[in-house]
């Protein structure tokens, strides 16, 4: 007997494990990065994206498809990292608009979701390529338009469509001649395809287990003995509104005021469809009703904090929001600076730049967009810079500017620590806002930046045979060199770096690195060119033995 029709309860159980089948294959789909260097990757940022929904989506009380559908699109949006990552965030928050408003879906409604994933998805990206998990979407949608005229059994319906996305992503090595030249398929196509055979156990009523927790990484604090005594407020209040309407930005000035009168520590979130809720305050029936004015609850959590025996640690929203309490009475300024830094020689040279606050993160670990707000919510200031410092954060930073109202955020689009620095050097104030963004962005084009790392597999790319464990000097667009020394592989990334209009050299040397050898490399740089300045700094980030610029 054919299936011709699925409701939410069905819905979710796809879902939960499409995330479960993308968790369980996320070390493989890292395996398929192109360059193999010892980050994570595109596994790992698609996945703590999805757990992200999947942990809203099984928090549920109630499941309808509207609520479903909320859940998703805001678990994935604020969980995002990395391009795959938001770029899946957008195919299913397009996807969801196209759901949310039916009890039932068949093979129809399915294919235009499907097509308003890939529409929301396309529009997220500036430049879209062909050969990654946009094209795997696009040719899987396609298909699903052109099923839905034929069939209405939706398990020979879904079936074509996994065949299809299956044979797109074959073909994704003969549109990127990178991928081709590695040996593999994209790993983005490859991760959505696992989502969707996921799905497709979860519709067949496979035994799978849906349970799910918040993705690890949160850092917890404790609150000492003391800070008990001095609390004024004495509940903690979370919980998430979702929307009967969107609000105006007035209306959600009016809910941080009412808040504020009762309490303290107040972080509010909101987008169209949801406000996240977190306040210290002693009577927390007045915020829950006030909340409901306003639409439905869930994941209301009230902790009393004066207890002397209640749970000690508390996720990162308490933190955020007792920090931000610190910062209230700092006067609002014109300007601040987010960016996202590793390393503790790194954080100190932002730091002393003028950084406001930093995101711990980069290549071993994306930030979420969700990061990215809490970040902005600590920086009191009217005009927000962020410098994302890699070309992988880049897109949940504009995310995060884009569910941001009520401040004015300019994402520089810095791909490395180096062009972050340089960005923040030639910040002028006397310039406004714009005119400094516009500098910035014109600035980092004459940063070139060189990255020594290690392989952690055999490939060939860039005309390199690579073997595991051999020493990579990487550019912003290509592998420069490869050896077995650091310094010989250093001293030849340089040398393919710099050219007639170079000027200045600055080393930042990492973990593994001792003063005395950064120092060494740069008295041979200096005796090779004379000309140039050569800076040495202590970087300390994990990985890379060095981050070398050339301007």
């Amino acid at each position: 007997m054919s299936t011709k029709t699925i409701d939410a309860g069905v819905l979710a159980k796809m879902f939960l494990a499409g995330a479960k089948n993308l968790e369980a294959k996320k070390e493989w789909i890292n395996e398929l990065n192109v360059f193999p260097v010892p980050d994570g990757d595109t596994g790992t940022n698609m996945t703590l994206t999805i757990m992200s929904a999947a942990t809203e989506v099984s928090q549920l009380d109630k499941i309808s498809m509207d609520s479903l559908a909320k859940a998703i699109s805001s678990g994935s949006l604020r969980g995002a990292r990395g391009n795959s990552g938001v770029i899946l965030s957008q195919l299913l928050r397009g996807f969801t608009k196209g759901i949310a408003h039916y009890e039932k879906l068949d093979a129809q409604k399915f294919a235009d979701a499907f097509e308003k994933g890939v529409e929301t998805a396309y529009k997220a990206v500036m430049k879209p390529k062909e050969g990654t998990i946009l094209t795997v979407a696009k040719g899987a949608a396609t298909r699903a338009l052109e099923l839905a005229e034929e069939m209405d059994d939706l398990d020979a319906f879904f079936r074509e469509i996994i065949d299809h996305a299956e044979y797109v992503l074959s073909q994704t090595p003969e549109m990127l001649p990178v991928l081709k030249e590695a040996g593999v398929v994209d790993s983005g196509g490859q991760g959505l395809l696992e989502v969707l055979k996921g799905a497709y156990d979860g519709f067949q009523g496979k035994e799978i287990d849906y349970s799910f927790e918040a993705p690890a990484g949160q850092k917890l604090t404790r609150i000492s003995p003391q800070a008990e005594a001095d609390i004024k407020f004495g509940y903690c209040t979370e919980f998430i509104i979702v929307l009967k309407e969107e609000l105006s930005e007035h209306e959600v000035s009016k809910i941080k005021e009412y808040l504020m009168s009762i309490g303290d520590s107040l972080v509010v979130v909101a987008d169209d469809e949801i406000v996240k809720i977190h306040v210290h305050t002693n009577d927390p029936g007045l915020a829950i009703s006030k909340a409901l004015t306003y639409g439905s609850l869930s994941r209301i959590k009230i902790d009393n904090m004066r207890e002397e025996h209640q749970e000690k640690l508390i996720k990162d929203a308490e933190k955020l929001a007792a920090e931000q309490a610190r910062e209230e009475t700092v006067p609002e300024k014109e300007v601040g600076f987010i960016s996202v830094s590793v390393g503790e020689g790194m954080c100190e040279i932002f730091k002393e730049l003028g950084a406001d606050y930093l995101i711990e993160g980069g290549q071993t670990m994306n930030p979420s967009t969700e990061d990215m707000l809490n970040a902005i919510s600590r920086v009191p200031a009217k005009n927000i810079f962020i410098f994302p410092n890699n070309k992988n954060i880049i897109l949940a930073a504009n995310q995060a500017r884009d569910l941001t109202e009520d401040k004015n955020i300019y994402v520089i689009p810095t791909k490395t620590i180096p062009q972050g620095i340089t960005a923040l050097i030639n910040y002028v104030p006397d310039r406004s806002p714009e005119e400094n963004a516009e500098a910035m962005a014109e600035e980092i084009k004459n940063v070139k930046t060189g990255q020594v790392t290690y392989a952690v597999r055999d490939t060939h790319i860039d005309d390199k045979e690579i073997s595991q464990g051999d020493i990579m000097g990487i550019g912003d667009h290509k592998i420069l060199s490869v050896g077995k020394e650091i310094e010989q592989v250093t001293l030849h990334m340089v040398e393919e770096m710099v050219d007639e209009d170079s000027e200045i050299i600055s080393i930042y040397y990492g973990e593994e690195v001792s003063k005395e050898d950064a120092e060494e490399l740069a008295s041979r740089l200096e005796d090779k060119y004379p000309d140039f300045d050569v800076e040495v700094n202590q970087g300390g980030q994990p990985i890379y033995y060095y981050i070398v610029s050339v301007e």
